[in-house]
């Protein structure tokens, strides 16, 4: 998978793939007559590996489900940043160079793409009442892996890490949305800083208005006082 991403399909050739392997012609031969069928068998090993490969490491010990999800796409800036900038994702990467795949191609990349947004979307569902009751579970995941695959794209177009960033930034303050209307109005009622950092939900004192100040500047006399008289 490595050499396909790297190099791309079209131009990693089979030597290039017995020189990195360090296997045998016949050997290679033998399991995978033409490059397509070891593509067939990488893209099933890349399906079945992504809990292995790609999810336990990234979650390792977070146990929110929304932070996982983010703990999944901070992974891949870590691969971004390791690389330069020049990562891309694998599948995403195959999956614009070949146009028009084979069907056996076609529904494997769908396959790998099913299982990365099926992961998401369980961990949508487990957060339960911390978003909103009626969300799309698999839009929103779905949404998630078009965020992570732009942002990919254009830090590897870029070489720069910083377009990756703001595109997470970007669906975080999105999730905060979904999490504040999940919590229900009370919780984005505004408040305004007391001093020494204190919250106060206080309104704020009408200001008095200053008649004879006012008058003044209109050119009017004040009125004064009137006395009672005493009978």
């Amino acid at each position: 998978m490595e050499l396909f991403w790297e190099k791309g399909y079209a131009s990693t050739s089979i030597a290039d793939v017995l020189q990195r392997s360090k296997a045998n012609a016949g050997s290679l031969y033998h399991f995978f007559p033409g490059k397509q069928d070891l593509l067939v068998a990488v893209l099933q090993a890349y399906r079945s590996g992504i809990d292995e490969v790609l999810l336990q490491p990234a979650w390792g010990h977070v146990t929110d489900p929304v932070e996982r999800i983010f703990a999944l796409l901070a992974r891949y800036r870590e691969m971004i940043v390791q690389t330069d900038c020049s990562y891309g994702c694998p599948i995403g990467s195959i999956a614009l160079e070949l146009h028009e795949p084979d069907p056996a191609i076609r529904e494997l990349l769908a396959a790998n793409f099913l299982a990365w947004i099926e992961a998401v979307q369980r961990c949508v569902i487990a957060a339960g009442p911390a978003l909103p009751p009626r969300i799309d579970s698999r839009a929103l995941a779905e949404f998630v892996l078009t965020t992570m695959e732009g942002a990919v794209m254009q830090a590897r177009t870029f070489r720069d890490v910083a377009y990756f960033d703001r595109a997470v930034q970007q669906l975080r303050a999105y999730f905060d949305l979904l999490t504040g209307a999940a919590r229900g109005p009370a919780s984005r009622k505004a408040v305004r800083k007391g001093p020494a950092g204190r919250t106060s939900t206080r309104k704020p004192a009408a200001s008095k208005t200053n008649t004879s100040k006012g008058a003044a500047r209109t050119g009017a006399t004040p009125r004064s006082p009137v006395r009672r008289r005493a009978r």
